[in-house]
């Protein structure tokens, strides 16, 4: 277990050992996944976009309600000792908080509310050069999700599943659709160029605000790469010229065969290796830099 997981967590105030943490069969997050998540990387020994994902964490409690148990100092010193105590260099920071323990099993919100807060740290492993200049597979299926996906929530069936589909077929992601739309994967967000155009869906309630997301546009527009964020239909994904993935542990990967057919000319291509370069140029300035 502690290949994955640090030996040190936070739970309600306390680090203590992972094998000592307990939590009760009657906590909400447990009965009803009553509650958000938060998931901050953390490179050589910084976080990446702290508040950013803070400001996530916040708006997914405030979606639920729920108010935030910690300010930004709480949170950011939670992160540091976790990353303090692992002794990975890069790392992710896990948050998660629940309505807490209530005496029976009741849809209600219970009064009063004593949220559980939990954090661990987990190595953070970004894809090797031999994915990368192979690129992955990806399959497409259709959006099961409720529709408040910009809610970071502990609701993931859906995203079990149908990323259990892509474990079944062989590949690395699910991208998922909705009325004919492209909205995002099932742990990452989607990216496509057409004639040189970087395309994106935009932010709303059927897609994850995604951190790497905000930085991909940002270095687009750094560097001039035209983007255009609309929605984009089914049939331009499937004749894009590249696909991409982007998250915090894929970071920029190229997706170069879809549903068995091959993106463009089944390789990454130009532009993904260029914004998988601005991205390294970005991190190692700001995150490396002593």
């Amino acid at each position: 277990m502690g290949v994955y997981v640090a030996d040190t967590v936070y739970l309600n105030g306390q680090y203590l050992p992972l094998a000592e943490a307990r939590i009760s069969p009657l906590d909400r997050g447990f009965l009803f996944g009553d509650g958000v998540y938060e998931v901050i990387p953390v490179y050589s020994g910084r976080p990446f976009r702290q508040s950013e994902h803070l400001r996530r964490l916040g708006e997914s409690l405030a979606g639920i309600r729920l108010d935030n148990p910690l300010d930004e100092a709480g949170w950011a010193a939670i992160v540091s000792r976790l990353g303090a105590c692992s002794g990975w260099q890069d790392q992710a920071i896990y948050l998660q908080v629940t309505r807490g323990e209530e005496e029976k099993r009741d849809h209600p919100f219970p009064a009063p509310t004593r949220p559980t807060v939990f954090a661990m740290a987990m190595p953070l492993v970004t894809p090797g050069a031999e994915l990368r200049e192979q690129g992955v597979a990806a399959i497409t299926a259709s959006d099961i999700r409720w529709h408040r996906c910009d809610i970071k929530s502990l609701n993931l069936l859906p995203n079990v599943l149908l990323r259990q589909e892509a474990v079944d077929a062989g590949v690395t992601e699910t991208i998922l659709l909705r009325d004919g739309y492209l909205k995002e994967g099932t742990a990452a967000n989607i990216f496509i160029v057409r004639d040189g155009v970087l395309l994106a869906p935009p932010k709303g309630t059927l897609m994850l605000p995604g951190i790497t997301y905000d930085v991909v546009l940002e270095l687009a527009a750094a560097h001039g790469l035209p983007v255009q964020i609309r929605e984009i239909p089914e049939t331009e994904l499937r004749s894009a010229d590249e696909v991409w993935m982007t998250s915090s542990p894929k970071e920029v990967l190229s997706i170069t065969t879809l549903d068995g057919r091959p993106v463009g000319d089944g390789r990454p291509g130009p532009l993904a290796r260029r914004m998988w370069q601005w991205y390294q140029e970005f991190k190692n300035t700001v995150m490396r830099h002593e």
